[in-house]
């Protein structure tokens, strides 16, 4: 259960030494999980936190403000204890010269202590440049972890029309049943940006090397897709998804809520997935246009929607790790284990290739390999994964399991049995 009360030692924000300015960088969660680390950085240097921009520059180029994705008076209210925040910086300030700091990536508390706060000594006011990834995710004081999980978990709440319409959404998927939340992260994006092309045809192939080659930022031009498949680093296709789902048992009857952007391809790439599980829905078809109409054109909004359904379903299912996936994950662990089947993906593309080549066939001996790799892989209480051995300096944080995918033990109070074994078919 969730448990995110600070020690007896906890004390009410200390006098304020200036302000914090935050640009958060990326997609929803990865601002979600930068402004939650700003949140404990601001306490840590005793600063006032200004209510974060957001990344209005990224791939989505979504152009929401913070109170159009968030219950701005919510998150303020719920960190009062812990932070002072306001709505904008004092004019007198706004012309200021200030601190513009790229903070350490995966950084302690000693770094903010020792070489963050000495800022102080000639600025009022701090600006990060970047949120994503500023605080290590082990080995902080319980209390900062705490906060961490109250500003993730409980402060940041979506705005009330999005709240509203995501409840709306979880009734609508309820009454075909017990369902399946899927982020299927078969978008053109991500399929660009892992370079997997594996089902596409040459011309989608071209199309996703072109962007791929035309993205700045993204440092990795030339990449052999077979490699990235047999290593496990591309999402599953729709098609291997469904092969997934029958393995483990699902019926066809099975409502599947598909959360995700415009899927590459369309209902050419759909239809291996849909024929085996023909309830498939969407916002788009759950709510009307009327419905959607505010939130269309947001990114992060819709994205926003998908996580209220994911994180509400009876099983959760991501085709890929990225950033929405270990959110959501980490929030169904935090409301109590709730089931989250994580794909091996690298296990499952050898067995549909050997399925491909015709030495093997779906049926029990497949379902039978499929569940006993997933067997320890449904979202049972464990704790957090330490860094990969062997892995050395910025690689040895990196390979950390991120603080937000798995908050325990810091803010769950009962360690039960860990992962293990139970029914696939009674979702």
């Amino acid at each position: 259960m969730p448990c995110t009360v600070p020690s007896s030692s906890y004390s009410p924000p200390v006098e304020s030494r200036g302000y914090l300015i935050v640009h958060a960088n990326g997609g929803l969660n990865q601002m979600r999980a930068g402004i939650s680390d700003m949140v404990a950085v601001a306490r840590i240097i005793n600063a006032t936190l200004v209510i974060p921009k957001l990344d209005k520059k990224s791939f989505w180029r979504d152009n929401s403000n913070f109170s159009d994705v968030f219950d701005e008076e919510h998150f303020i209210n719920s960190l009062s204890s812990d932070v002072k925040i306001i709505k904008k910086l004092p004019k007198d300030l706004v012309k200021a010269t200030k601190a513009v700091k790229y903070f350490k990536s995966w950084s302690g508390v000693e770094y903010y202590q020792e070489e963050i706060s000495h800022l102080w000594d000639e600025h009022q006011v701090i600006r990060a440049a970047k949120s994503d990834s500023r605080l290590a995710n082990n080995d902080l004081p319980p209390d900062i972890q705490k906060l961490r999980c109250r500003a993730f978990f409980e402060a940041l709440q979506f705005a009330p029309p999005i709240e509203a319409l995501g409840k709306l959404l979880v009734e609508r998927m309820r009454s075909y049943g017990p369902y399946i939340a899927l982020h299927l992260r078969y978008e053109k994006d991500m399929l660009a940006f892992s370079g997997c092309t594996h089902g596409l045809s040459p011309v989608e192939s071209e199309e996703l090397a072109r962007i791929r080659e035309n993205t700045t930022y993204w440092k990795v031009k030339d990449i052999d897709s077979q490699e990235q498949r047999a290593k496990g680093y591309c999402p599953l296709t729709p098609k291997e998804v469904g092969i997934f789902l029958s393995a483990l048992g699902y019926p066809s009857n099975t409502p599947i809520y598909i959360a995700a952007g415009e899927i590459y391809g369309g209902d050419s790439h759909m239809t291996g997935l849909e024929s085996r599980f023909p309830i498939l829905m969407g916002k788009e078809k759950l709510a009307s246009a009327d419905e959607l109409q505010q939130f269309s054109g947001y990114a992060s909004q819709m994205a926003a929607l998908d996580y209220i359904v994911s994180v509400e379903s009876d099983v959760f299912i991501p085709s890929y790790s990225g950033n929405m996936a270990r959110a959501v994950e980490g929030h169904r662990r935090f409301l109590g284990h709730r089931k989250t089947i994580t794909p091996d993906r690298r296990a499952l593309v050898h067995l549909f290739d050997k399925i491909d080549r015709g030495s093997l066939k779906e049926g029990k001996k497949l379902s039978d390999r499929i569940s006993e790799i997933h067997r320890r892989r449904q979202g049972s209480p464990r704790k957090r994964k330490g860094p990969i051995s062997g892995t050395r300096g910025k690689e040895r944080f990196r390979s950390e399991e991120a603080f937000y995918e798995n908050p325990l033990p810091d803010c769950l109070c009962q360690l039960e049995s860990l992962e293990g074994s139970g029914s696939f078919v009674n979702i």
